[in-house]
Formats: C-alpha cells, structure tokens, sequence
C-alpha cells in the first residue's frame, strides 16, 4: 500500500495565539532534505513535547479534520492540514492501521513510527477552545510521530511504503494505554516491549510502574500544574 502525503515545514516565529511556536506551517513541493531531526527548513519550539531523534517528523490524517468540522463548525475554515502543526498529512493512513515501531520508504529515506502525539496546550490557544486538547486527547485522533531511520531526499511526490512491522500495537492501542484505560502494570509492560517506541514514552511507562501511578496529564494539556 502507497500513501501520498502533503508535506509542510515551519520555522519557529511569535504567533498572536501560541507564542513563540512552529505550529504554523505551510505547504512545500519539490524536493526536500529529510535529516536526522526532521526535514530542512522546518522547526520545533516546544522541545519537551516536540522534536529531537524520536520526535523528528508528526504525522495527521486529513480525515480527522472533517470529524473536527462537524464538532466544531464555526471553525470549519481552521480545520484544514497543516492546522496542528503537522509535517505530514494523507488519507488512508490512521491510528487503526498505523502501529509502532512501522517502518516506512519515504523517496529516499526511512522513518520509523515511535508514539502517539502528545496533544498539548498549544492547540486550546490555536482553536480558542479552552479544553480542545484534552477533547483531541480523549477522542483518540492524535496522529503520530516518526524518527529518520535514514536521511535523504524526499518530496510530496514520493508515496510513503510501508516495509516492515515491528510490533503488534497500533497507535491505537498505544493512546488507550497512555491516555484511557486506569493504572495497568501488564499494559504497561506490554506498550515497553513494542519495538521502535519513543525514549520519552519508554521512560514513561517504566516511571508509572516505577512510582505506581499515572503522571499529571495538565502541564501538558493546558500549561499549568
């Protein structure tokens, strides 16, 4: 199966709504340098949440924006890619069929899934809704991130292959681990064991059964404790 994405970058710059944020991106064609944190030209200010080796690349499927339309249709002209802020954007491609630790060809690269997007504060600001990222968060349409397992040149041109499968957990899976189901040691243990997944979310899930409870999700979801 081929999936052929839209592909947007963005520097970091002040924005009326987020601050200081990459979130803004536009759309690029032609040929692109995909490098070890992410494609040339694009950049992450949020580095607890965002970029670094696991976090170089986010993925968003385009259908969810239809899904966020009918929720919210007096922000219908918002909701289209790469309104989060995504590097990425297909049909076809979800957090059903998309598992951790897939590696896809990407024109002349790899990337390789590694977690779920962490949907943080940023996207209350951007929407103007005061809880919008917990509402993402629990309605399971968080996309996904990617590490460059090689570099090279990419483009909008070039579809995205899948070549392997490395564990048995979709994206899914993952988020009703982090984010739904209560404490659960086993699910923990068994998100640890999928190959590919992300350092920050391995340290996660071995903090939770380390300290026997699940971490303060506000920090991150409305920019407070």
């Amino acid at each position: 199966m081929e999936y052929h994405p839209q592909v947007f970058i963005g520097k970091v710059q002040p924005t009326g709504h987020c601050g200081n944020s990459g979130i803004d991106k536009h759309q690029v064609g032609g040929l692109l340098q995909l490098l070890p944190l992410g494609l040339a030209g694009d950049e992450q200010a949020e580095k607890k949440f965002h970029g670094g080796p696991d976090r170089a690349l986010c993925q968003y499927p385009a259908e969810h924006y239809h899904y966020w339309s009918q929720c919210y249709p007096e922000l219908i002209d918002l909701f289209i890619a790469p309104a989060f802020g995504e590097n990425l954007s297909t049909t076809g491609m979800n957090e059903e069929n998309v598992f951790i630790g897939d590696i896809y060809r990407w024109g002349d690269g790899m990337i390789q899934v590694t977690q779920p997007r962490s949907p943080c504060y940023k996207l209350n600001r951007m929407t103007g809704l005061e809880n919008f990222s917990l509402t993402l968060q629990n309605s399971g349409r968080c996309g996904w991130l990617y590490r460059v397992i090689k570099g090279g040149a990419v483009s909008a041109n070039a579809s995205l292959q899948l070549l392997s499968r490395n564990s048995d957990i979709s994206v899914k899976e993952a988020i009703a681990i982090a984010f739904h189901l209560p404490f659960d040691m086993s699910l923990y243990r068994r998100l640890l064991s999928a190959s590919g997944l992300s350092a920050s979310w391995s340290y996660t899930m071995q903090k939770r059964i380390q300290d026997k409870r699940i971490e303060d999700f506000n920090r991150r979801l409305f920019g407070h404790d």
